[in-house]
C-alpha cells in the first residue's frame, strides 16, 4: 500500500512539474520569466511539455536570416476551429510559442545555438496580447522585455564566412505593427493552407493538420486548399515562389484587414487582381519611399519597380518591412527581380 502512495506521490509531482501554467497565460500580467509558464521540460534544450506542439510553416518570415522554432499549445478538451483563409480561431487559454536563433555554425548544426527570444502570442478572455523575452548570456533562461532589446550575434554562415547583425527584440507596440488585423493582434502563420506539409514527429512523420486533428486540438480543416509553397524550392514555379513569399512577408499588413490596407497594394495569397498585385499600380502616400519611380511594378523592369526599390532598400524610411530587419533579404530580391523580368505587361 505504501509503494502504491508513493508511486502515486511521484506521478502527481511529475504531472505537475510539467504541466503547462494555464492560470499564467489567461491572467492580466505576464510573468518576468519565460519558464513560470512551464511550455518546456528543458528551456535551454527547447524541449517542449507533452501538451506543446511543434509545427512548421511551407514558406517562412525573413527575419535577418534568424532560425525559428515554433509550438503550439490548446489547453485540454478545447479546440481551434478552422477559418477559411485564416489562422484557426483559437480558444481562451491557447499559446503559439516562437523562438528565434542563430546556428554557432551553419556547416555544423552540433555545434550549437544562439538562442535570442521567444516570443508569445496569448490567447486572452478579450483576446491576443504579444510579448517577447530575450534570453540571457547563459541561455538557461529568457526575461520579459517589454520595451525590446538590441542583441548583437555573430554566426557562421553555409560558405564558411563570419556574419554578424545588431538583432533587434521588438517592444509591444513593434509587435502590433505586423500582428495586427481590423486593430486587433492576430496570429499570422496558423492558418491551415500554411501548415499543410509533412513534419516528423516523436511518434512519426505525419502532414501537420492530421496530426493536429489526431491530437484534437483543431475541429477539423478542408481537404482542398490552396497552400503556398517553400519559395526556397528552386523546382517550383517561380510565380508561385514569389507569391508565397510576399504573401507570408507582406501579405498580413498588405491585405484588406492590415495596417497597410490604406495602400491597395495587396500582397496575400488570394489576391488575383493584377492593379491590386500592384502592376502599373502607382503609391499611395510613400513620400520618398517610392524613390521617385511610378509604380509597384512594371512588368520586364525591376529597376522601374517601387517593390524592388522598397525590399532591397536599408533606408528606415524607405525599406519594407520598416521594422523587424536590419539586412536585405538578398535572396529573394534576386528571385523577385527575375520574377518581374519575366512578367508579362
Amino acid at each position: 500500500m505504501k509503494n502504491i502512495y508513493n508511486f502515486l506521490l511521484v506521478l502527481l509531482l511529475c504531472t505537475k512539474l510539467y504541466a503547462v501554467n494555464d492560470n499564467l497565460i489567461i491572467s492580466e500580467a505576464f510573468p518576468e520569466k519565460l519558464s513560470d509558464f512551464s511550455f518546456f521540460k528543458d528551456s535551454s534544450a527547447q524541449i517542449p511539455h507533452d501538451e506543446v506542439i511543434p509545427y512548421e510553416l511551407i514558406s517562412t518570415l525573413f527575419s535577418d536570416y534568424s532560425y525559428k522554432q515554433r509550438w503550439v499549445y490548446v489547453p485540454k478538451n478545447k479546440k481551434a476551429k478552422y477559418e477559411e483563409d485564416w489562422v484557426f480561431n483559437f480558444p481562451t487559454g491557447s499559446a503559439l510559442i516562437k523562438t528565434f536563433y542563430y546556428p554557432v555554425d551553419e556547416r555544423n548544426p552540433s555545434a550549437g545555438k544562439q538562442l535570442l527570444e521567444t516570443r508569445l502570442l496569448l490567447r486572452k478572455e478579450d483576446g491576443w496580447e504579444a510579448v517577447s523575452y530575450a534570453w540571457n548570456k547563459e541561455q538557461n533562461e529568457a526575461y520579459k522585455k517589454v520595451a525590446g532589446k538590441t542583441i548583437n550575434v555573430a554566426w557562421t554562415d553555409f560558405v564558411g564566412e563570419e556574419k554578424e547583425v545588431r538583432y533587434r527584440v521588438p517592444n509591444v507596440n513593434q509587435c502590433k505593427e505586423c500582428h495586427a488585423a481590423d486593430d486587433k493582434i492576430s496570429p499570422i502563420g496558423p492558418k491551415a493552407r500554411n501548415i499543410n506539409k509533412d513534419l516528423e514527429f516523436e511518434d512519426g512523420n505525419f502532414n501537420q493538420l492530421v496530426y493536429w486533428m489526431n491530437r484534437e486540438i483543431i475541429d477539423e480543416y478542408p481537404l482542398e486548399l490552396n497552400s503556398p509553397v517553400d519559395w526556397m524550392d528552386e523546382s517550383k514555379d517561380i510565380n508561385d515562389r514569389v507569391r508565397s513569399y510576399l504573401d507570408v512577408n507582406c501579405g498580413h499588413c498588405h491585405s484588406p484587414t492590415g495596417n497597410a490596407n490604406s495602400t491597395g497594394l495587396y500582397l496575400h495569397l488570394n489576391e488575383t487582381r493584377d492593379i491590386h498585385l500592384g502592376k502599373y499600380k502607382k503609391p499611395v502616400a510613400t513620400g520618398r519611399g517610392s524613390g521617385g519611380l511610378k509604380y509597384s511594378i512594371v512588368p520586364g523592369k525591376p529597376e522601374e519597380s517601387i517593390l524592388l526599390h522598397r525590399m532591397e532598400s536599408m533606408d528606415p524610411g524607405v525599406m519594407m518591412p520598416e521594422s523587424g530587419r536590419a539586412l536585405t533579404h538578398e535572396e529573394a530580391v534576386v528571385m523577385v527581380r527575375e520574377w518581374i523580368l519575366l512578367m508579362q505587361n
